[in-house]
């Protein structure tokens, strides 16, 4: 159970191209955007779709393949765990960023599938 314990599985879209950036170390990162949606039935019947947005972060080979096979809309299934994280902005306002690091991915197909 112990590798339970901070883990994430989504299913979505890709929302953009991922920005890729190769380290000085030669060590690619790939950052993104993906939505996953969930519905619901409001009061009135009526069905509502809600849509969450996620950052997502992958480093190294996974990285490689997101540049190389992914595009705008694309539907993915990715596995990694969700870190946090601070940082003083351009005004000294401090900000917070919620990510999910990606270790697995899958891809299932693009938009119009």
């Amino acid at each position: 159970m112990n590798t339970l314990k901070n883990k994430v599985q989504l299913v979505g879209n890709l929302g953009n191209a991922a920005e890729i950036i190769t380290l000085d170390n030669g060590i690619k990162r790939a950052k993104f955007s993906m939505a996953t949606n969930d519905f619901y039935y409001n009061k009135a019947g009526d069905k509502i779709k809600d849509t969450q947005w996620h950052q997502i972060i992958a480093w190294g080979n996974i990285a490689t393949l997101i540049e190389k096979y992914t595009t705008k809309g694309q539907e993915l299934m990715i596995e990694g765990k969700l870190t946090s994280r601070s940082y003083d902005d351009s005004d000294g306002i401090k900000r917070y960023i919620t990510e999910v690091v990606c270790n697995e991915i899958l891809f299932l197909g693009n938009k119009s599938s």
